[in-house]
């Protein structure tokens, strides 16, 4: 059986976001009994060039939601990006996996094929098949900025590995 857009997208959206709520418990765990600020796990970055972590949460789960919403034709939900703690982060992922949970595999279907217009810039955007656009544009988004998470907090010491970031047990 070949696989399908839904498996593409929504399964592996929601179980790579299952994993970072669980590495932000880890994050938090770090972090009390260390006695390090919440904030400074929240506001690290691995360059002063780069975005903060919570910006990195919030964009992983940016490239969860939109994909399937525009692969199906669904509206999409907007946060407003104010998270500012990890109850907050946690709740943004709750929501956003929630969403994902909503859609039904015959949502995608002929989505590999369909035409998928999305913002690429401040005052540009692209149109490319779905297929395309998931596999080319979104997926390589959505695992940046979740590896980015990742690694901002093993460079600050969490201890994670490979198992946390699949979402093995």
């Amino acid at each position: 059986m070949p696989l399908s857009m839904y498996q593409a997208s929504v399964s592996t959206f929601v179980r790579s976001l299952t994993a970072l709520d669980t590495i932000l418990d880890k994050a938090v765990a770090h972090a009390d009994a260390k006695k390090i600020a919440h904030d400074a796990l929240l506001t690290a970055r691995l360059y002063p060039d780069m975005f903060t972590f919570t910006k990195q949460v919030q964009l992983a789960t940016d490239f969860a939601k939109g994909p399937a919403a525009r692969l199906t034709g669904v509206e999409m939900p907007k946060y407003a990006d104010e998270e500012k703690t990890f109850p907050e982060l946690k709740a943004r992922i709750a929501k956003t996996i929630a969403f994902l949970n909503t859609f039904k595999q015959e949502q995608f279907t002929g989505s590999d094929d369909k035409e998928i217009t999305f913002p690429a810039g401040p005052e540009k955007t692209l149109t490319l098949p779905g297929s395309r656009y998931l596999l080319g544009v979104a997926h390589p988004n959505f695992y940046f900025h979740l590896t980015t998470a990742y690694d901002i907090l093993r460079h600050n010491g969490v201890e994670l590995g490979k198992r946390d970031f699949i979402g093995m047990p």
